[in-house]
Parts: structure tokens; C-alpha cells; sequence
């Protein structure tokens, strides 16, 4: 490839030139969704093997089951955006991408295996970029173990740097404290939004029109990249694991619970959880949201994950979509109702630790900003905001159900 003749702007557009130029240690952009971050990210990975030919990559997240759907999928992008898929070897088993013509490796890791990226190495040439996909998904320590091993001299001309990108859900996050508060000199920091992206088609763009009319405080984190900022958080008695399902429906007495929050232009959001009442923990193990889908999908989907055997509790706002669903095929049943429903569910769901599998992400993104209301004073009241709260309704109706007494009625 002649990288001379090889036109950026017309490759990853604009918006980008001083995040892909940068040298610093550290490369950090936070951006909301569809701002091209990752694209762009995978692009300049694949154009610095080409520049420096004894370099190597690492690409990371907290879940090694994440990789192959997100950052390896991205790269093999890139390389086929380039037009260089015959100089390219992309391997499952092990997960890795090599130029075939200098052996050269992109190598990929998660961070629930500490050994593998303490010891990481490569056996020809040196590693020089790393990059963290997602990098809100890990923990501080982990990074900084990652960051230790990222060390030794490169050839002249050479240098390292770890990419961190991310969507910022939570101005909690220690990402905000170590790079955006009080960046130094071997910190680059970006934040970038949709309207940089010049390849949305107008449908894309209209997404994110509504949603800055529609959804406020969804559209600041995912319109325009900037910290969520939870006020009033209604669970807080959450993590996310890498739990084995099956390991999980062992436990004695576990039982399961399968339900549905109806949306169109807001998303559908079906939920699975296992709980635990010995131990009062709740297992959220499977998700499915959409926008704009008719129940006739929605039963497909429901179907097609395999769980169309299940009962499934919906919002009993809908009966008319229940029916429907039920005339698929689907075993759907109201939800309880009445006016302390809402609050009752909640105050029984805090009881319990609610521990999230990683490929729950939209599920993820939502309990961390999930808030009570706010009054005209900007204090919190006792009602749920809505946003990010389709998750959280369609769990608290499953699981009612379960923890709620047969004869219990709030009428």
C-alpha cells in the first residue's frame, strides 16, 4: 500500500486529524454513539503498522467474549475500507490479525485474564499501540496493571500509546478524574458527537434529532458525548460478572423470570433475570431492546433467543399488544398494577444485589442512570424518570412476580 497516495479525509472524513495524528502516551476520546470513535480508532491501527513496520497491536476489553463482535470485527473493517484484505491474515482460534508480508500482530485480550495481559508479548518487532475499547466497562487497577506492562524502549521514530474510547455514562467514573479533570502532558483527550460523522444517512440523523427533543438526558450522554450525571439513583446494589448461566439455574430453589417493557420510539426492552432469594441476588443474564418493531417481531425475536416456551410478563398498560403477542404464539401475562405497584417493585428489587452479565450492555447503561424525578427545585422526588427506565420497568415486572405473594393486590 502507498500510504502517500492514501486520502485520510476521504477515509474517516473530518473531525479526527489531531486525535489520529497525536503522540501521547495517552489517546482518550469519549464520544456519543455513532460519532465514528471506533471506526476511526481501528482505521489509524491498521495505517501505523504500515507506518512503523516493527510495531505491533493490542486490543483489549474487560471481556474477552466481547472482542470478536466489537474491536476484531471493527479492524477486519478497516482492513477491507483499505482494500488490503489479501495482505491481511485474521484468525478466531487464537483470536489475531497478522500482515502476512512482515508478521506483524494485532493481538486480542480481556481483562478477566489478568495472567494473559501481565505477561502479553510478541515475538517479533515491538508492542507499541494498545488499544480499550469500551474502556468504561474496566476498573482503575486493571488499567494501570495494563499500562505497567506496556513499558520498554521502541526504535527510534517509535513510540507507545494506549486508546482508551468510550461512551460516558457516568461522570462517576474514574476515566473523568484521571484524564478529563486534570489532563498533563502525556494526556490527549477528545470529545466527539454524531454530527462529526459525515457517512449517517438522514435516517441516523433523525435518531438523534428526536431523541434531543424526546429523551434530554439520554441525548446528553448519547447525542453529545458529555458525562452522565445520575442524581437520585434508584439501585445502587449493582455490578457486572461474567456469571455462567447454567451454573447459575443449579443453585436450589432459583427461579426464573422473563419480561417485556413495550416501546416503539422508545426501544422494546426484553429482559431476563435468575433470583436468588436465599441470597437475595438477581441475575440479569439476557436483553433484547429495539426501536420501532411490531409485536409479530417481537415474538420472533422472543422465539428466535429460545425462549418462547416462557412466560413472559408484560406492562399491563398494553393489553392490546399482550393479545397480540399471545395470538404468535407467546405466553404473555399482565403485570401487576395499581397505584404503589411501581414504588413496591422497587422497594423489593433494593433488597437484592442485581449482578449483570457483560452482554447485557443496554441493560448496564441504564440501572447506572436510572433516577428518581426531579422537582422544580432540582430535587428528587419519588417518582422514576422515565428515561432509562425501560430496563428497569421490564425487570421489575418480572421479578414482582416472583417476589410479590400470590394474593398480595395494591387495589
Amino acid at each position: 500500500m502507498d500510504l502517500q497516495k492514501l486520502s485520510l479525509q476521504k477515509l474517516i472524513g473530518k473531525g479526527y486529524a489531531d486525535f489520529w495524528n497525536t503522540r501521547k502516551r495517552y489517546r482518550v476520546c469519549k464520544g456519543s454513539r455513532g460519532s465514528k470513535k471506533s471506526k476511526t480508532t481501528a482505521l489509524n491501527m491498521i495505517y501505523r503498522l504500515y507506518q512503523y513496520p516493527e510495531s505491533n497491536g493490542l486490543c483489549v476489553r474487560r471481556y474477552s467474549n466481547t472482542l470478536r463482535d466489537s474491536v476484531f470485527s471493527d479492524l477486519k473493517w478497516a482492513i477491507h475500507k483499505m482494500k488490503l484484505d489479501a495482505y491481511f491474515e485474521c484468525t478466531v482460534s487464537p483470536m489475531q490479525i497478522i500482515r502476512k508480508s512482515t508478521g506483524q500482530k494485532i493481538l486480542f485480550r480481556g481483562l478477566d485474564d489478568g495472567l494473559k495481559i501481565t505477561s502479553i508479548s510478541v515475538d517479533k518487532g515491538y508492542l507499541c499501540f494498545v488499544w480499550i475499547e469500551e474502556a468504561y466497562e474496566i476498573r482503575e487497577e486493571d488499567f494501570n496493571k495494563l499500562d505497567m506492562s506496556i513499558r520498554g524502549e521502541v526504535p527510534e521514530g517509535y513510540f507507545k500509546q494506549i486508546t482508551l474510547t468510550f461512551n460516558p455514562w457516568s461522570a462517576t467514573s474514574w476515566l473523568k478524574v484521571r484524564f478529563f479533570d486534570n489532563p498533563d502532558d502525556d494526556i490527549f483527550i477528545k470529545t466527539t458527537t454524531w454530527e462529526c460523522n459525515e457517512w449517517l444517512d438522514e435516517a441516523d440523523r433523525n435518531i438523534f434529532r428526536k431523541m434531543k427533543i424526546n429523551n434530554p438526558r439520554r441525548y446528553h450522554i448519547e447525542g453529545e458525548g458529555e458525562w452522565g450525571i445520575a442524581v437520585g439513583l434508584i439501585y445502587e446494589k449493582w455490578k457486572v460478572e461474567d456469571f455462567d448461566i447454567d451454573k447459575i439455574r443449579q443453585i436450589p430453589c432459583i427461579k426464573s423470570a422473563f419480561n417485556l417493557d413495550f416501546g416503539f420510539t422508545d426501544p422494546n426492552a426484553f429482559v431476563c433475570e435468575m433470583v436468588d432469594n436465599t441470597n437475595m441476588i438477581i441475575y440479569v443474564f439476557d436483553e433484547w431492546y429495539k426501536t420501532g418493531v411490531t409485536n409479530k417481531m417481537i415474538a420472533q425475536a422472543i422465539k428466535d433467543k429460545g425462549y418462547g416456551n416462557q412466560i413472559i410478563i408484560c406492562d399491563s398498560a398494553e393489553p392490546k399488544s399482550i393479545v397480540e403477542l399471545q395470538e404468535e404464539g407467546i405466553k404473555a401475562m399482565p403485570s401487576r398494577k395499581g397505584k404503589d405497584s411501581v414504588n413496591h417493585g422497587i422497594q423489593l428489587i433494593q433488597n437484592y444485589t442485581i449482578i449483570i452479565h457483560p452482554t447485557c450492555t443496554e441493560f448496564y447503561h441504564e440501572i447506572q442512570n436510572y433516577c428518581w424525578e426531579l422537582d422544580k427545585n432540582g430535587k428528587p422526588t419519588n417518582k422514576p424518570d422515565h428515561e432509562f427506565s425501560h430496563g428497569m420497568d421490564s425487570m421489575r415486572y418480572g421479578v414482582s412476580k416472583i417476589l410479590q405473594p400470590e394474593a398480595f393486590s395494591f387495589d
